[in-house]
């Protein structure tokens, strides 16, 4: 079995409309110990990230503590929303949700998100298989993973832990590769 564990990063410090380089609040900051507590006991082999610096922050203590160097890779990044910030994100991620095909312009949509974290996700369980890996991640890309392996998880559960900061998801596969369950976790 490999044991993948998504883990949403902790609350950002949304004055830094600058997506890829967005750090953690402090309150963010002081729940990374959270996330280091949840994944001690979980035989971790190795920590990857999204490039962005507030999911590989979220993971970082964890990985200074066992001595993990994190991976970074770039597919597992949040999906883009434009080349702006927007004002009133619920009712843009529900046009999302209800249409996994809408984007603005210079952006993606959940499809391509979907994709793009699937894809990675394919490669990490071919070169961990029968390992547990921990992943940073965030919650939209996260939320697209799920459905993909659970079509029933939709815009109203991503509304449920859109908030949830950080957060974590464990998926479980089979030898073949196939996801057999899915857990999820508030970390706090």
């Amino acid at each position: 079995m490999t044991k993948i564990y998504f883990i949403r990063h902790a609350q950002p410090d949304y004055n830094n409309h600058n997506d890829f380089l967005r750090e953690l609040s402090p309150k963010g900051l002081n729940d990374t110990k959270y996330v280091t507590a949840f994944l001690a006991d979980k035989d971790i082999s190795a920590v990857l990230s999204s490039p962005y610096k507030r999911a590989v922050d979220t993971v970082a203590a964890f990985a200074d503590q066992y001595g993990f160097t994190i991976e970074i890779n770039d597919d597992f990044r949040e999906r883009k929303i434009s080349d702006g910030w927007i004002d009133n994100f619920n009712e843009f991620s529900e046009k999302q949700w209800n249409d996994f095909n809408f984007r603005l312009p210079d952006g993606e949509c959940l499809r391509e998100v979907q994709d793009r974290n699937i894809s990675a996700l394919k490669a990490v369980l071919k070169k961990y298989k029968g390992k547990n890996i921990a992943v940073g991640s965030h919650g939209t890309a996260l939320s697209t993973i799920i459905n993909y392996y659970d079509s029933s998880f939709g815009y109203s559960d991503f509304e449920k832990i859109k908030d949830l900061m950080p957060w974590a998801a464990e998926f479980i596969f089979d030898a073949n590769m196939q996801c057999i369950e899915i857990n999820k976790f508030n970390i706090i």
